[in-house]
């Protein structure tokens, strides 16, 4: 029988958890594409590796994964607007696209340069056979899709 820290071990997924950190390196099919089909709509909950993620399909259909919740005052992004080719938050009206660039911060004077240092946890996500797949692990690790039938 396992200890419970030999278990934990073995089962923690969480950023930083030795499991989460070797599972990362993996691509992970989380959803079949047909259930985010649609540009602009609504945007869709998704908890991966114990990280709390919402995914959307922007107008141009480019698919986002993206952190649910806004780094400025950690409003649920659910809740935003999926407009042109980026979520809105419904709060400040922050605005991100598909990859986590901030592209719009509408209190702020138009020749600040403020949006440019903010940016969204986002990871890649491609598709593939009907399938959605993410990959949360370095970069410099990230390999190909898997080759399945």
């Amino acid at each position: 029988m396992l200890s419970r820290e030999e278990n934990e071990y073995l089962t923690q997924t969480g950023p930083g958890t030795p499991m989460g950190t070797f599972m990362r390196r993996f691509w992970i099919p989380f959803m079949l594409s047909k259930e985010i089909s649609e540009p602009d709509g609504p945007p869709l909950r998704v908890r991966l590796l114990s990280e709390k993620l919402l995914t959307f399909r922007d107008s141009n259909g480019r698919l986002a994964l993206v952190d649910e919740f806004c780094p400025h005052r950690r409003v649920s992004l659910f809740f935003g607007r999926n407009e042109a080719r980026s979520i809105r938050c419904v709060y400040h009206g922050w605005k991100f696209d598909a990859v986590g660039n901030c592209l719009d911060m509408p209190a702020e004077p138009a020749d600040s340069t403020f949006k440019d240092k903010i940016k969204l946890k986002s990871y890649p996500v491609r598709e593939k056979a009907g399938v959605v797949w993410a990959y949360m692990g370095p970069a410099e690790l990230q390999g190909g899709l898997p080759e399945l039938e």
